[in-house]
């Protein structure tokens, strides 16, 4: 059996574990999915709101704005699904030693502790995220669907981009006691990548796109559907996500080296 096959296999099973543990609480499920529907309703509320004063938020219109949005609501519903409860739980488990566990298993640990469990309420993120996403393009004169083509690049890319950061910054809970004013730095980051990269002045935009690339999460893929190909750009993301991935490996190799075991 191949490598790639033996982990897709396992992921497989550790989301269908997921998915059947999360039914044991219905209420919980549909509570969740019901909360992250206010919290699209208060993004697209924010910019409507704005272009009730502007014809223009930074390079876009009303409705290519719109498509940012549902370029963002998917991207993030994406990682909700896969990443999310993982990345968010770490410092918790390496506090209550269930990193121990991780270790201890034959396959690689750092695959493990990111994917082992699926937050599967998200799906219904999914579909609500997407559902507007496809309204967003209906409403833009004459788009060329092809476009869509670049998001089987550049949207995986902006996810593998977002999770090396999103786990380097995590990890540092193996390193230090206690990491929550990172966790929380990080979130202010992320918040960042959430709106087009358009907006913000020169040095911030090029800051945004290279040394905190949160900018490639949703502003690149949607710049593929709402402008002239940057190929360059697009370039720079596949570089980018493959850069960040081999790092944020090395640093998990680097972190563990100063592993205490909680048991001991």
């Amino acid at each position: 059996m191949s490598v790639i096959k033996k982990y897709w296999l396992l992921y497989i099973s550790m989301f269908r574990a997921s998915f059947i543990a999360d039914l044991e609480y219905r209420v919980n499920f549909l509570t969740r999915i019901v909360t992250d529907i206010f919290w699209y309703i208060a993004q697209i509320m924010t910019f409507e709101v704005l272009f009730l004063h502007t014809p223009m938020i930074g390079a876009w219109n009303q409705v290519q704005m719109r498509v940012f949005l549902g370029v963002v609501f998917v991207v993030d519903a994406l990682y909700m699904i896969i990443l999310s409860e993982n990345l968010d739980q770490f410092s918790e488990k390496v506090r209550k030693g269930d990193l121990d566990l991780l270790l201890a298993k034959p396959a690689n640990s750092q695959f493990m502790i990111s994917l082992q469990k699926a937050s599967t309420p998200a799906i219904g993120n999914l579909v609500i995220a997407t559902s507007w996403f496809v309204y967003s393009l209906l409403q833009l004169p004459d788009f060329e669907w092809s476009r869509l083509l670049w998001l089987i690049i550049l949207i995986p890319c902006g996810l593998i981009a977002l999770y090396a950061m999103r786990f380097t910054m995590a990890a540092t809970a193996v390193i230090f006691a206690r990491s929550e004013n990172l966790q929380f730095i990080w979130y202010q980051i992320y918040r960042l990548g959430m709106r087009p990269d358009s907006i913000y002045v020169p040095w911030m935009k090029w800051l945004l796109l290279t040394a905190l690339p949160v900018g490639v999460i949703a502003s690149v893929p949607a710049k593929a559907l709402l402008e002239p190909p940057p190929y360059a750009l697009f370039a720079w993301v596949i570089i980018l996500a493959a850069l960040l991935i081999y790092l944020s490996n090395k640093f998990w190799k680097f972190a563990l080296k100063s592993y205490s075991s909680a048991s001991s």
